[in-house]
């Protein structure tokens, strides 16, 4: 594993990318426990940014739970370690959504390990060019604290830790959060089903009191926004639906539209500080560095 690992590492070191003119900006969602709403957040997220005409894809990361394509009601054949195995190419893997949203359903893992012919790699890299027109990429990452998960976060550009008014799923997001504030100091957290804006705040101020107390100061958290309650949610999974589409003027849709404005806000500004825009080739690329 150690010399497949070591000649991986040769081959992606050596590999040509093409980032000229790429600007695409890759946010990870992840959440410290399963069932708190983050593959939904990240559904409507993307839903919301194609709305507004951004090019978005939304990356299924979630190992083994990949549930995506029930989210969005679409049918999905292969993933993306098919065409990292040769049995297709990238382009017959993508899910055109709707228009300015596609699906990439993808795995990550050590299996990617057993497919490291060069051949695959370089032909993997040259077919990422198709999607250098992206202005962003959602990666709905699989819940908790694994080692496959933290490769996402440290390359995104952003990471988004989900959580709801629920002690356990607090403390597993914190648990989140302290592990990734090692490659991210910049982190921001969405409070999903709450009763209330006071609720959300006073529950991001505890978690941020004991962040800064515990992790220092180099981490910055930031409350992006909050979700409601809401059976207008339940009702959108069961029927496969983005609620962002079946009631885009209720209360769920227009937290949610506050969360992405506040999103692209801070991308922005942050734009204007350091242009660093890159492809999902250079981005799979640190993938796969660290292996």
């Amino acid at each position: 594993m150690e010399n497949q690992a070591n000649k991986l590492q040769e081959l992606v070191s050596s590999a040509s990318i093409n980032n000229e003119n790429t600007h695409t900006k890759f946010i990870a969602i992840t959440s410290g426990k399963g069932g708190v709403g983050k593959s939904t957040v990240s559904a409507n997220m993307a839903n919301i940014l194609a709305n507004n005409g951004y090019k978005v894809a939304l990356f299924d990361a979630d190992i083994g739970l990949a549930n995506l394509d029930v989210i969005l009601n679409v049918r999905i054949e292969k993933n993306i370690l098919h065409v990292l195995k040769g049995e297709c190419s990238l382009s017959d893997i993508i899910v055109q959504v709707k228009k300015n949203l596609i699906l990439i359903p993808g795995e990550s893992g050590d299996e990617i390990l057993k497919y490291s012919e060069q051949f695959l790699y370089e032909r993997f890299f040259e077919e990422t060019k198709v999607l250098n027109d992206l202005d962003f990429m959602i990666i709905d990452t699989g819940a908790g604290i694994g080692e496959h998960i933290q490769l996402f976060l440290e390359a995104a550009d952003e990471v988004i830790v989900v959580t709801v008014p629920d002690p356990a799923a607090i403390t597993d997001a914190y648990a989140t959060i302290k592990i990734t504030s090692k490659s991210q100091s910049n982190i921001h957290l969405i409070l999903n089903m709450t009763n209330s804006e006071r609720e959300a705040q006073l529950i991001f101020d505890k978690i941020n009191k004991v962040a800064m107390a515990n992790i220092g100061g180099g981490l910055k958290l930031n409350l992006i926004g909050k979700l409601p309650q809401d059976k207008l949610i339940a009702k959108s999974i069961k029927q496969r639906t983005l609620f962002t589409n079946d009631a885009p003027n209720s209360l769920a849709s227009l937290d949610m539209k506050r969360i992405v404005n506040n999103l692209v806000y801070k991308l922005e500004r942050k734009v204007l500080k350091n242009d660093t825009g890159k492809s999902f080739g250079s981005f799979f690329k640190r993938i796969i560095e660290q292996f």
